[in-house]
């Protein structure tokens, strides 16, 4: 019979340096693959948010591997997500004493990975020897 244990990992990066929207075009690509065909697909990928998605792949592999027991190449990635983060406001002088705003964007992404693999208890079947002695059909 199946538990229902929970068996999923997960990663989360915050405040990191770049706009949600230039993140979530990276984790669009990655969602629903698995651990190792998500590795080939970012870095094989040539935007520059790959490798802070890469580090929290990473490290969602490790926790979950490390917390569940389980191998890193039975996990597949079930929830990918991104949100905008704090917005840091920042001021750029121009000449005849203008200046500029500069909004330097962060973004929150959170990785959650889960263990597809069944152990062979999951799976066990009773099984009756309907030939053996030990039922109650034995006649004295």
């Amino acid at each position: 019979m199946l538990q229902n244990e929970k068996r999923e990992g997960y990663a989360l990066g915050q405040h990191i340096a770049m706009s949600a929207h230039k993140a979530r075009r990276v984790i669009d690509q990655i969602r629903g693959h698995s651990y190792d065909e998500t590795i080939m697909i970012l870095e094989l990928m040539p935007f520059g948010a790959c490798y802070p998605i890469l580090k929290l792949v990473y490290s969602a592999a490790a926790n979950a591997s490390y917390s569940l027991g389980c191998h890193k190449e039975d996990l597949y990635i079930i929830k990918a997500e991104v949100n905008e983060g704090t917005t840091l406001k920042r001021v750029k002088l121009r000449a005849r004493g203008h200046s500029y705003p500069i909004k330097r964007r962060t973004c929150h992404i959170t990785i959650v990975m889960k263990d597809f693999s069944f152990s062979q208890d999951d799976y066990a079947i009773d099984y009756h020897d309907i030939y053996s002695n030990e039922g109650a059909w034995h006649k004295k």
